[in-house]
């Protein structure tokens, strides 16, 4: 018994003897010409460290210093690229022994990263990871896809965490932009396994066109056993700033939680509230990360929702070089959709109204899911101006240039407030069904022109044209044939009702043909054909109008002289800017035909006919 009374002493004393030696007698501040010497052999930097290295072996494993500084490479215009007031790190020693980790504080202080692009390619991060560093595969790195290990810990108690005074600041000279983000403070709270603490932020960003500072607070939990990080109620205020924003600047908060789950490899979030811009949402976000190809499942509540209103406001007068329109030598470049592989997305999206364009709608849905590259647009619906909208497409972009294929339906829309809304053309009027399917390829604003195979119908009821009185001008064609070619009374009221227009449509090489108008009303029968180009938007189209009823309309001759007589018009110009008139060379064409048929006639019975 004594043997072992004594051995313990001794090992004991050994141990204190121990620690008497690295606490009192060595000095960790011997190594530091040797630190500094490693790091100028191996990237060339200088590293200095201000300020004397202090740590403790017991009862606490703990360090201490500050004033550290690492150079930039030579011929930046920083010197350091990065500097470090205090750094103090305390880890509880015996709790180790046990698997557990008792941290008292883990502090760092004024972090301050220059960060510079020389117009020649080279950056602050040349050469850090020295000249003779290779690239090894790790034997300890586990295959793509691979689960965490299982691996945890009997108590892990933190005192708590502070980051204070960061700043980073981004020079790129080759575009002469500056950008610096700062970390005000980053804190924990006590924190320990399966408990949940306080977690604190504030952060600054000063971009080239924007400003923008984000706080928030929350609750952070990692469970006992390592597998799931939690954070609870995270409340987030945003502020940005800058001339391009309506008003010159937009508030954005939300309030979310979210849940990691580290072996399943599952993320979770649950945005609770979210506002910007008068524009209020929630929803949740569903990311199963751990295959090669992550899914996403996405869903999304949005209120009222006014795009006009987040547009940047228009100068009332402009200058002369201002309204010239100059010619554009940005070569448009064919988006590259192949990255949609990467992901696969199921996204359900409501949003109660949108405005946009001054252009009004109602309760969208919109269901969208992405597999392998193709987005198939499985849903896409608003009420609008009295009807609905509804539409079907996809978008395959496997392939460098991209391709599409859609169906589109208007049913019992207003297309007199649509029009006048969406594009201010005040042409026409009356209760609309639309219906159009197509596909092309590119995407390329004028290559979609040019690209478009689509056909489709429409039908108008109880409507009219608008800028143009037909019955009048038929009246003045009248008038013309009978030998009065100077008349020209205009109609107080230039419009043109009907009962019913339906026709046909087709597109391809960026014109729109129409081959089959037909308009129905109490007078006029109308019918035509013709072409509007959607790349100059001109309008090439003929219409044939024939009396049906009395030109004065009600309380006129039972039947008009024109009666079966058919009056050609022509429509050209462009479709913001249409122009009608009378078909003056068909009209006479049609007239001396009609003369010479009476001619005939008439020789025909003098020389005997019956």
């Amino acid at each position: 018994m004594k043997f072992l009374k004594w051995f313990l002493i001794s090992i004991l004393g050994l141990v204190l003897a121990l620690v008497v030696y690295v606490t009192v007698i060595f000095d960790p501040n011997d190594f530091k010409p040797q630190i500094v010497d490693l790091v100028k052999e191996q990237t060339g930097r200088e590293l200095a460290i201000g300020s004397d290295l202090s740590w403790t072996f017991f009862p606490t494993l703990g360090i201490k210093l500050g004033n550290i500084t690492l150079s930039n490479p030579e011929g930046f215009k920083n010197a350091s690229m990065v500097a470090v007031n205090q750094v103090v790190a305390e880890v509880s020693l015996m709790p180790l022994l046990k698997k557990e980790v008792e941290i008292s504080q883990l502090n760092l202080d004024g972090l301050t990263l220059m960060l510079e692009t020389q117009k020649d390619g080279r950056t602050s991060f040349d050469g850090l990871a020295g000249d003779n560093a290779k690239a090894e595969p790790s034997s300890q790195s586990g295959a793509e896809g691979s689960k965490p290990s299982g691996a945890s810990l009997a108590r892990l108690d933190i005192g708590g965490i502070a980051i204070t005074n960061t700043k980073i600041t981004n020079i790129d000279n080759t575009t002469q932009t500056e950008q610096v983000f700062a970390l005000k403070e980053l804190t924990l709270g006590r924190f320990q396994l399966g408990e949940f603490a306080p977690l604190k932020y504030q952060f600054t960003a000063t971009l080239p066109d924007m400003s923008v500072l984000s706080q928030g607070e929350g609750q952070l939990k990692v469970a006992q056993d390592l597998k799931t990080i939690t954070i609870n109620e995270f409340v987030v205020d945003n502020l940005v700033t800058g001339d391009g924003l309506p008003n010159g600047r937009l508030q954005a908060d939300l309030t979310t939680s979210l849940v990691v789950a580290l072996e399943k490899q599952t993320l979770s979030l649950v945005l609770s509230s979210f506002s910007a811009a008068n524009i209020e949402a929630s929803g949740s976000l569903n990311v199963a990360y751990g295959k090669k190809v992550p899914n996403v499942i996405a869903k999304l509540e949005v209120g009222d929702v006014d795009l006009d209103t987040m547009l940047p406001k228009q100068e009332g007068e402009q200058t002369e070089q201002s309204q010239q329109p100059q010619a554009d030598k940005t070569v448009a470049v064919e988006p590259d959709l192949r990255p949609m592989k990467s992901v696969n997305l199921d996204v359900d999206v409501r949003i109660k109204s949108v405005k946009v364009a001054n252009l009004k709608t109602q309760n969208w849905v919109m269901q969208l899911v992405m597999n392998e590259g193709i987005a198939n647009m499985k849903q896409l619906s608003a009420d609008l101006y009295g009807g609905k909208i509804s539409a079907s497409a996809q978008v395959d972009g496997r392939n460098k240039v991209a391709s599409y294929q859609f169906d589109k339906r208007l049913s019992g829309v207003d297309i007199r407030a649509l029009l006048i809304d969406m594009a201010e053309v005040d042409m026409l009027d009356g209760t609309a069904n639309f219906n159009v399917a197509g596909k092309g390829k590119s995407l390329i604003p004028d290559n979609l022109k040019k690209n478009l195979l689509a056909n489709g119908k429409f039908e108008i009821a109880d409507g009219a044209i608008h800028g143009v009185n037909i019955p009048q001008m038929i009246r003045q064609a009248k008038a013309k044939m009978g030998g009065d070619m100077t008349s020209g009374v205009g109609a107080t009221v230039q419009k043109t009702d009907f009962t019913s227009m339906t026709g046909s449509f087709n597109i391809a090489k960026g014109v729109v043909s129409n081959p089959d108008l037909d308009m129905a009303s109490p007078l006029i029968r109308l019918k035509g054909a013709g072409t509007a180009n959607i790349i100059n938007e001109a309008l090439d189209y003929r219409l044939t109008a024939s009396v049906v009823g009395s030109l004065e309309g009600q309380g006129g001759d039972k039947r008009d002289a024109l009666h079966g007589v058919e009056i050609p018009f022509a429509i050209s110009g462009t479709m913001s800017e249409p122009k009608f008139a009378l078909d003056t060379k068909a009209l006479l064409d049609s007239k001396l035909k009609e003369e010479t048929n009476k001619l005939k006639d008439s020789l025909f019975k003098k020389l005997g006919g019956s």
